[in-house]
Order: C-alpha cells, then structure tokens, then sequence
C-alpha cells in the first residue's frame, strides 16, 4: 500500500501564476465516502483511477493506477457523481519541494489551495510567501467534499 501525507493551505495573491504552468484536471468521484474515495481524474493526456482510505491525521492509504484516456471520460461522462471537479493544476519546486496549485472553475470558482505531499507528518518544510492559512484539518477542502458542498455555497 502507498501512502499520501500531505498538507493544504489557501494561496495569497496571483505571484504563484508567473512560476509554473497550469495544467487542466478534470475529476469525478465513483465514491466519496468518508472511509473511502475513488476518482477518475483525466489530467492533460494522463487517466488514473485513485483509490483512497479513511484520513488519520494528514495520512492515508493511496492506490493510483492509469487508464486509457477513453475509458476515464466514460466514466466521467455517465457513472460519477455530479458536479464533476474542474481546476487547473500549477506545480512548482520551491525549495526543493514541489508545491501543487489548484485553481477550481465551475461551482468552486474563486477557491485556490496548495497543497505539499511529505514523507513524513512531522517533515520541516519552507512556505513560499505565497501560501497563506493551513486548511489540511478542515474537511471542507477535500476535493470529494467540494462536490457535495461546492465553494460557491460557503
């Protein structure tokens, strides 16, 4: 089993914009239990289905396995749950660690989290200065609770 420690925070300004390239995600969600998530993301010309387990404190088991391209849009198209995740994706190496940048469209519109996976939950890391409050404890930002309770409602 892999695992995925990671931590998220909101994002401060626009800077981020000019120090990476953003890359369309399209996802939706065959489940989105609490003990267990299973999504169908099409990124750029990349498909995976991600299985993911019940979060204990920022961990949690984490299966990724790549599909073809047509499938996931089936998937997309007529099984997951509605709305369908829509973002684009920045990365960027900040102090030799890669940051993701999500700025979510549709019914999260206006919502951008970054968020840093960790091999450890105790690692010491740098923030840029464009990182702003911590949100990894707040439920709200799980990109299967978006969903259910888009940004847009808050």
């Amino acid at each position: 089993m892999s695992v995925e420690i990671e931590r998220k925070f909101l994002v401060l300004g626009e800077d981020w914009k000019k120090l990476g390239k953003a890359v369309a995600i399209r996802q939706g969600y065959l489940s989105s239990q609490r003990d267990r998530v299973v999504r169908v993301r099409i990124e750029d010309q990349t498909a995976t289905l991600t299985i993911k387990g019940r979060v204990t404190g920022i961990t949690r088991g984490e299966w990724e396995y790549e599909i073809p391209v047509a499938e996931a849009d089936e998937l997309l198209s007529g099984l997951c749950e509605r709305p369908l995740i829509e973002k684009t994706r920045t990365r960027i190496v900040h102090a030799g660690m890669v940051w993701e940048v999500d700025e979510f469209f549709g019914e999260n519109q206006g919502l951008v989290v970054a968020e840093i996976e960790l091999e450890s939950e105790s690692q010491v890391f740098a923030k840029p200065d464009w990182v702003g409050v911590e949100v990894t404890d707040d439920a709200r930002y799980f990109n299967a609770n978006l969903l259910r309770h888009p940004f847009s409602a808050w």
